[in-house]
């Protein structure tokens, strides 16, 4: 296919230069320009105003295109966090983690958090924009009947009111069927998360590589780590081949954690290994 996807950054990915200097925002954003990215998926503003992200993100030339916000926020305040996004410009609001206890693994809170899912969708398809979901690993059980809580959650909420922002590692890492689930959500998946990783034998806390600790005790037997796009083991061209025929609009590069390595030079590697590619 001759049609290529348009490839933005996730700004989690660089919030070591931004939390302590958010007038650096300026010239972070201008060097994702530099690299070849088109866009930018926000993860909070790091202090300034919406008018002023928008501002600079339009002088620079990335698209908005879409804006992770906590579900507590999203709850605790949607009408503000509708108009600080509108006015930047974003079309997407993300729900980028689900809290423990609404989990399918738990089915009582997971049954009581679809309907506070689906009243959130539609207020902001009232408002003109589009709900999104962002897995992890979680969300891939195995339900009673068969199905997979991610396909259960999905399929008690309309269209209109959620759809889906796949992270292809989360998917890939509980499930190993990344390109299933692609076209299975077809017409349903307007952004799409490339993550790459290695994973090596048992790891009992991954999340612990995003800040989030776990109750389970002992050491890790394996290794797990994120990776620039095209440097772990993931295999790519099948996946971005089921993007586009599944009529994904975005592309999103996400690399939570860079360890010893520049967040920026992490960023370049991913957009130039694409440009490889052909992307």
């Amino acid at each position: 296919m001759d049609r290529k996807i348009p490839i933005a950054v996730q700004v989690y990915g660089l919030r070591d230069l931004l939390e302590e200097d958010p007038e650096n925002f300026r010239n972070v954003m201008q060097k994702i320009k530099d690299y070849g990215y088109d866009g930018v998926e926000l993860a909070g503003l790091y202090g300034l105003k919406p008018a002023d992200v928008r501002e600079i993100l339009k002088e620079v030339g990335l698209v908005p295109i879409s804006a992770h916000v906590p579900f507590a926020d999203m709850v605790e305040d949607l009408d503000r966090v509708i108009a600080d996004y509108s006015e930047i410009g974003v079309k997407y609001l993300v729900m980028p983690y689900m809290a423990e206890e609404y989990r399918p693994v738990n089915p009582e809170g997971f049954q009581k958090f679809l309907p506070l899912l689906n009243k959130v969708g539609e207020r902001i398809h009232q408002a003109g924009m589009t709900f999104l979901y962002h897995n992890h690993d979680f969300e891939f059980v195995k339900l009673p009947d068969g199905r997979w809580g991610y396909d259960a959650m999905f399929e008690a909420i309309p269209h209109d009111h959620l759809m889906s922002e796949l992270d292809t590692c989360w998917c890939d890492v509980a499930t190993g069927k990344v390109t299933e689930f692609i076209k299975k959500y077809t017409d349903r998946l307007p952004v799409i998360h490339l993550k790459d990783y290695i994973k090596r034998g048992e790891v009992k806390n991954m999340y612990k590589l995003i800040g989030i600790d776990q109750e389970e005790s002992g050491e890790d037997e394996g290794y797990f780590g994120f990776r620039p796009v095209g440097f772990g083991q993931m295999i790519w061209e099948p996946i971005l081949d089921a993007a586009l025929r599944a009529n994904t609009g975005w592309a999103v590069v996400e690399q939570d954690e860079h360890y010893d390595m520049d967040p920026l030079e992490c960023a370049r590697r991913s957009r130039e290994y694409l440009r490889i590619l052909g992307w």
